[in-house]
């Protein structure tokens, strides 16, 4: 359905750093750099069909982040959904919600960890628990 997503950030480097080790957790290697018509700096992470970039805002305002959005990592294992939780606050992200964990819900049994990259943006690290039968 997606071809990618699109996040603003106000210090590209910074955004640079902390997605490079939080997404090396879910294998994804270095972005591809591009620098836009409008001179603008953007990052393009491309990992398993899939692409998150960031990009200086080409309007020239300040990146803001969207109320109500979250954008959701698929993750392999609990453990994974912990590494990403962790290497995130560890490189300058904040935790928020509950603590990384299983909850019930709609959908089944999810495995999930949020945390808010260092622009505000809301991320989820997501494993679904396969269900007995």
């Amino acid at each position: 359905m997606f071809n990618h997503i699109m996040l603003g950030s106000n210090d590209i480097e910074r955004s640079k750093r902390f997605y490079d080790t939080v997404l090396s957790v879910l294998g994804a290697g270095e972005p591809v750099r591009n620098v836009a018509p409008s001179g603008h700096t953007r990052l393009f992470y491309r990992h398993d069909g899939n692409t998150l970039c960031l990009t200086e805002p080409i309007n020239g305002e300040p990146a803001t982040v969207a109320n109500g959005a979250t954008i959701g990592f698929k993750c392999d294992s609990p453990e994974q959904v912990h590494a990403f939780h962790d290497t995130a606050v560890a490189h300058g992200g904040t935790s928020i919600e509950q603590p990384p964990g299983l909850r019930q819900g709609s959908m089944g049994a999810l495995y999930l960890a949020y945390v808010r990259d260092p622009d505000g943006n809301k991320l989820c690290a997501l494993h679904r628990v396969k269900q007995a039968t």
